[in-house]
């Protein structure tokens, strides 16, 4: 035992000193209070960890101090165990107090040892419980707005929506190409929210073999298919209080769309192979690196779970959109990886920093972290230069010299549409080339996923047969 505080409080002398005596030989900290009214009078000043009372006293009686104590912890941010201490025909009411939120109850004549382990027991549930808060502080620092790194006009733009929706339960849809942050977005939407106390469930709908999204989602009943061995909880009800995360939505198989569409509007589930639906709090984001307007167009997304899921939207800008963060991002990278490995790593060089500047980064701020990482890991000096960049930043990957000439926009205009898309289907034949029609490879090394290459060698006609990954 380390000295944490044990507030007794029982209406009998004789019953005090003794348990002060039995608990103080333990190590513990002990304050005795004769009556409800004074425990609280102490309560604030001596700062208890755990509370001893009796249940029947004048006055205020232990169910009524439970109350008082519990609203005086909760508005000081502790948690502290409430223990009752009663006699055998009173057993029936100490039973109904934890379901107020009492730890447990002793009756009397209890055994020193049993009261001991209680004792021992509630201490070590606060001290989970105290864990579990400053691991949600801690949480709730890494992923709040403020540490979304970027301060440019767009990012700007970003912040002012989502904390504009960070205290509703409205549903949003994040959309950006791959690796703009939009699950970073998502957790810092639900930690910055009412609903931080409550999980945070991620799902990457696309990973998801098509017979098994129902009984990921909704979970199931033992027996209701083969080698249902067991009952299992769905990611909805595993989310229930907090936030479920739908990431890649583009990517669900029409046959589950209608069955999400139904639980997001009802709020309601029913496992597989069960017939009771189970009522739920969960509040949804979703996130796209699709169109989904033109996916509903074309039938391939329903047009009702949109506009359910599309509330709010939410556009993460690409990197080469947010040209000015780039700097701030790569310093921000080279810090956190300097320290993960160990390097005393201040910066980088002009030349590296203006290499870094210059190169399109298709896979957005997640390319740009795996190439900082590789960088750090690489380099020998104190500051990240040249020689640790990868090839493809050395000029593989500079913008052909009628691009640079097109950013002067001519007097007549251009077509937006048909230049971006010249410049990505550019880039797709380049990445196949140098990886001589690995399409695996050339997805990594764009920083998309496979599925993403494929729907875009299509979306070009690039490919019209085998589009297996290599």
């Amino acid at each position: 035992m380390s000295g944490e505080r044990i507030l007794i409080v029982d209406d009998e002398s004789s019953l005090r000193e003794f348990l002060s005596i039995l608990l103080e030989r333990d190590g513990y900290v002990v304050r005795t209070a004769a009556s409800g009214e004074r425990a609280l009078d102490i309560f604030d000043g001596f700062a208890p960890d755990v509370v001893l009372s009796d249940l029947n006293m004048p006055g205020i009686d232990g169910i009524e101090l439970l109350r008082q104590v519990r609203a005086r912890a909760l508005k000081a941010g502790r948690h502290v165990p409430f223990i009752l201490v009663t006699a055998y025909g009173t057993v029936a009411n100490a039973v109904a107090a934890t379901k107020e939120g009492a730890f447990d109850y002793v009756a009397k004549p209890f055994n020193n040892d049993e009261l001991r382990l209680i004792v021992g027991r509630a201490l070590a549930m606060r001290k989970l419980e105290a864990d579990n808060a400053r691991l949600r502080a801690e949480l709730g620092e890494r992923f709040q707005l403020g540490q979304l790194v970027g301060a440019s006009p767009k990012m700007q733009s970003v912040y002012e929506l989502v904390r504009r929706v960070m205290g509703t339960r409205i549903n949003c849809l994040i959309c950006g190409e791959s690796g703009t942050g939009k699950e970073l977005l998502a957790r810092a939407i639900h930690y910055g929210s009412e609903r931080a106390q409550g999980p945070f469930v991620a799902v990457n709908c696309g990973a998801i073999p098509e017979n098994l999204i129902e009984s990921e989602l909704f979970g199931y009943l033992k027996g209701a298919f083969t080698g249902a061995a067991q009952n299992k909880i769905g990611l909805f009800k595993a989310a229930n209080g907090g936030t479920l995360f739908l990431d890649e939505i583009g990517e669900m198989p029409l046959s589950a769309q209608v069955k999400v569409l139904r639980a997001i509007q009802e709020r309601k589930v029913t496992p597989v192979g069960g017939t009771a639906e189970e009522t739920l709090d969960v509040r949804i984001v979703a996130a796209t690196n699709r169109d989904l307007g033109v996916e509903v167009a074309h039938n391939r997304f329903r047009e009702d779970l949109y506009y359910r899921l599309n509330v709010v939207q939410i556009d993460m800008p690409p990197l080469r959109e947010r040209a000015g963060d780039i700097a701030v991002l790569t310093q921000h990278f080279i810090q956190k990886f300097a320290e993960e490995y160990g390097k005393p790593m201040r910066g980088a060089t002009p030349e590296c920093l203006r290499l870094i500047e210059s190169y399109p980064f298709p896979g957005n701020v997640r390319e740009l972290q795996n190439v900082v990482e590789r960088a750090v890991a690489f380099e020998l000096g104190n500051v990240l230069t040249p020689g640790s960049l990868p090839d493809r930043l050395h000029g593989n990957f500079a913008p052909a010299s009628d691009e640079r000439a097109e950013l002067n926009l001519p007097p007549g205009g251009i077509d937006l549409e048909a230049r971006v898309a010249g410049v990505e289907r550019r880039y797709l034949e380049k990445a196949l080339e140098v990886t001589g029609g690995n399409r695996t490879q050339a997805a990594k090394l764009l920083g998309i996923t496979f599925r993403s290459l494929r729907y875009r060698l299509v979306k070009f006609g690039m490919d019209a047969g085998d589009l297996s990954e290599s």
